[in-house]
């Protein structure tokens, strides 16, 4: 398993920072049928139940909010990536399809409400750090152009910053040519959840990407 540690600067602000770690051998298809229409359930499920204002007040929402304004980050402003796929499904703004392990990645964030994280692991040098962005740090976000890093909870290897709980680096990003798979479940609140969240994405991995040689770690 890849070394990952939670440093002492963002342990210090959230000492209740996990990370649940998935690595394996992939195989990356564009979005599939069966998988798709899954996601689809799940975010018809989230619009029924949900309104706007009851996302913020959801526990891993909530918390992690708490952890950005405590690094000095206004939360409205660079949402979790969890929160804003909830915000999305709740407008009836409907995901984008881009690959499966995406797809995965979508399903597991919205039914766990944490943000997820995924990377092309050969594209990653060296052990890895989850810590906070330091001023004036950006890197290019999948879609987004340039994104400010700044008081982020931020992974780091030994080229730099590559990805973020609001959003991901084109550096690292997970493609059809793809085949080996780090993959990250972040609470801030030491979620009791986290095995079963590990175990529901080695299941889907398995299904719709033909994950082998998996290994899974918990990081506090």
């Amino acid at each position: 398993m890849t070394e990952i540690r939670i440093r002492e600067k963002l342990k210090a602000l959230c000492p209740t920072t996990l990370l649940g770690c998935i690595e394996a051998e992939i195989m990356v298809e564009d979005s599939q049928n069966e998988l798709w229409n899954q996601l689809n359930d799940a975010c018809l499920h989230i619009a029924s139940e949900l309104k706007m204002e009851d996302i913020a007040k959801i526990k891993n929402v909530m918390d992690g909010r708490a952890v950005y304004r405590k690094l000095g980050n206004d939360p409205t402003r660079y949402r979790l990536s969890s929160e804003a796929l909830l915000r999305r499904i709740v407008k009836e703004r409907g995901l984008y399809q881009i690959n499966s392990v995406v797809d995965i990645n979508n399903l597991i964030s919205i039914s766990s409400f944490n943000p997820v994280c995924a990377y092309d692991l050969d594209k990653i040098q060296g052990p890895i750090s989850f810590t906070v962005g330091e001023e004036g740090e950006s890197y290019e976000g999948i879609g987004r152009g340039k994104i400010n890093i700044e008081n982020l909870p931020v992974f780091e290897d030994e080229n730099g910053k590559f990805g973020s709980t609001t959003s991901d680096s084109e550096r690292v990003m997970v493609t059809t040519d793809t085949v080996r798979l780090l993959l990250c479940v972040v609470s801030f609140n030491d979620d009791p959840c986290m095995h079963q969240h590990l175990e529901m994405a080695k299941g889907l991995l398995e299904k719709y990407a033909g994950a082998t040689n998996i290994k899974m770690d918990i990081v506090r």
